[in-house]
């Protein structure tokens, strides 16, 4: 069953009127902001308000729909009672517990308030007017928006005609950058680089550039089927030049609780630490992870679910008569052969959000995989909305 706002505290035992007073969800920031951060202020109210309805299908920001994991919710409860202390000793017992899990020493994790705030760490402590940030066009934006903010310029690689990355074309504009951001499983596209090619980009640019970071994102890491796919943490624990991020939002549900974190060795993280926030990881969030990391078989059915759904919801599409890259993701990256702002919005009025549109790819739609009612739900609105049944082919 998804959890909704409502059922979510109600799982706390907090009453109807504690949740009221509480209001509508806000919008989360990092990654569940980026459906938002291109439209025009009245747009952005229109889909906060449809937003704001339990109602509505979310399809929009890539989050897992079924929540944290037993494990994690009973953790949380037991950490209610120390939610009026700052979370200190919970950051290091994290820690220890990430360390565990990853096979890591504890000076190679950073925590950070969602991988969002390691990249923000990364793109500040590497990146200036005089080193650019080179990534890819479309590819998570949180990365350029910092560069930008601090006077870094930016250089953005389009995508190839399979919609991954072009590691050529970062790789040849690599020179002298502060930063490379290297978003593996990509979003908005779905794809994802076996381990050979990551390995021989990474030497590429460390011998066109030695002095550049390279910040792997594997926040979908758990979701790729691609036998050819490995972690790229091992070689972040033999090279200083790179740097591995990963989340607790997707797999394990727990988007809006907000805990990240990044594996390095000690002298590569050390410079990021200056830019970290202070106590940015609270006691719920800390405790939830561990909770999550005690319980793999929770996330092995996680995977399976969002396996089998996403292979339906590919079908259907497929029904529909566009074609579905392949996704290692627990979203899909469809062209609808037609300007996909008027795709999002048909799908809005019938009350299912899709992700915005990701120049330059301005006819594909990004479409988040739900549960398995949702992705029905979805066919039959998208279906509507492009003059199509899933009994066509």
């Amino acid at each position: 069953m998804a959890i909704t706002r409502r059922s979510f505290v109600q799982a706390f035992g907090i009453g109807t009127v504690a949740a009221a007073a509480y209001g509508p969800p806000k919008v989360l920031a990092a990654r569940g902001r980026e459906a938002l951060a291109e439209l025009p202020p009245w747009e952005r109210d229109r889909a906060l308000a449809v937003a704001a309805d339990d109602a509505a299908i979310r399809l929009n920001s890539n989050e897992n729909p079924v929540g944290p994991g037993p494990s994690a919710i009973d953790a949380i409860r037991s950490a209610l009672s120390s939610a009026n202390r700052y979370p200190f000793g919970s950051e290091a017992d994290v820690v220890a517990a990430i360390a565990r899990a990853r096979g890591v020493r504890q000076d190679h994790v950073l925590l950070g308030c969602g991988s969002s705030e390691v990249l923000r760490m990364a793109v500040i402590a590497c990146t200036s007017p005089a080193r650019a940030l080179v990534t890819a066009a479309p590819t998570f934006e949180d990365p350029a928006f910092h560069a930008r903010t601090i006077g870094a310029p930016v250089i953005e690689l389009p995508v190839d005609r399979e919609l991954r990355l072009d590691l050529d074309a970062m790789r040849d504009r690599s020179a002298n950058a502060g930063l490379v951001f290297f978003c593996n499983p990509n979003n908005p596209t779905a794809t994802v680089h076996g381990a050979a090619a990551v390995s021989s980009f990474v030497s590429a640019v460390n011998r066109i550039s030695p002095k550049t970071t390279i910040l792997i994102d594997e926040a979908y890491h758990e979701y790729v089927d691609d036998p050819a796919y490995q972690s790229a943490i091992p070689l972040a624990l033999d090279n200083p030049r790179v740097i591995v991020s990963r989340t607790f939002s997707k797999v394990f549900g727990m988007a809006g609780l907000r805990i990240g974190y990044a594996i390095g060795r000690p002298e590569v993280l050390e410079p990021l630490k200056k830019h970290q926030l202070g106590a940015s990881v609270n006691v719920l969030a800390a405790a939830a992870a561990i909770g999550s990391l005690a319980d793999p078989d929770h996330i092995a059915a996680e995977r399976e679910r969002n396996h089998e759904v996403r292979q339906f919801t590919r079908e259907a599409i497929a029904k529909l008569g566009y074609a579905v890259p392949v996704s290692n993701t627990n979203f899909i990256m469809v062209d609808v052969r037609r300007n996909v702002q008027n795709v999002i919005d048909g799908c809005r009025k019938q009350g299912v959000l899709i992700g915005r549109p990701f120049p330059p790819l301005t006819t594909h739609a990004r479409i988040s995989i739900g549960t398995m009612d949702e992705m029905r739900q979805c066919m039959d609105v998208l279906g509507r909305v492009l003059g199509r049944s899933t009994s066509q082919g």
